[in-house]
């Protein structure tokens, strides 16, 4: 089973974006997909109900309060939406469930020094110093191509993470999310998407 998070300390930093995304595309490869989300807004949840019933589907993984009970026996990916802040106990008690957690960072300055503490914090967790879990960052709403992309690869080298893809903003992930879709499901996602995406897709596929 693999067990992806994804977190960010900030809001509005395109962590729910992100998680039903990776969620959709794995139930189109036909994974048993569970969806979690910690957040008490239940963003996620609230898309997975508005989805339509034509597409792959995508379980609705149950989580009460901090005790979360694992993925159900059956689940081949479980992906964990979180909300902003997460850190101390709950960052600790999520981590343990997890084999690989992925970080949507904007190359703003506000952003990158938001999630400064959360770098340090995640270093020195267990799960991560006894190598139990993969860090990976992915660039919100910024083109690879551009100086924003070379910065914010310049500021995560001090904490030894590597950016691994660079998702550009775009009102189709707005769009597709408002109905209860992704770019992933039909024929919705452009050739250049698809580029952007690539890396963080197998590196998510990859064995640890």
């Amino acid at each position: 089973m693999r067990r992806i998070m994804v977190a960010n300390p900030k809001g509005g930093s395109g962590k729910s974006t992100l998680a039903v995304h990776l969620a959709s595309w794995f139930a189109r490869n036909d994974e048993l997909v569970y969806l979690g989300d910690l957040d008490r807004q239940q963003s996620t949840a609230r898309w997975l109900a508005g989805r339509p019933r034509s597409l792959a589907p995508i379980r609705h993984w149950d989580i009460a309060g901090d005790e979360f009970d694992a993925p159900p026996k059956d689940c081949t990916v479980a992906i964990l939406d979180t909300p902003a802040g997460l850190h101390g106990k709950r960052l600790k008690l999520a981590l343990s469930a997890m084999d690989r957690i992925v970080v949507p960072v904007s190359p703003s300055r506000f952003d990158m020094l938001a999630s400064r503490d959360f770098f340090e914090e995640l270093a020195e967790t267990k799960a991560v110093r006894k190598d139990r879990v993969d860090i990976a960052i992915v660039g919100m709403r910024v083109d690879p191509r551009t100086n924003a992309s070379r910065l914010l690869v310049e500021y995560l080298q001090q904490f030894d993470l590597p950016l691994i893809a660079c998702i550009r903003q775009s009102q189709r992930y707005v769009q597709a999310v408002e109905t209860g879709v992704t770019l992933f499901d039909g024929n919705r996602i452009d050739p250049v998407d698809q580029l952007h995406w690539r890396p963080l897709l197998d590196w998510l596929v990859r064995r640890r």
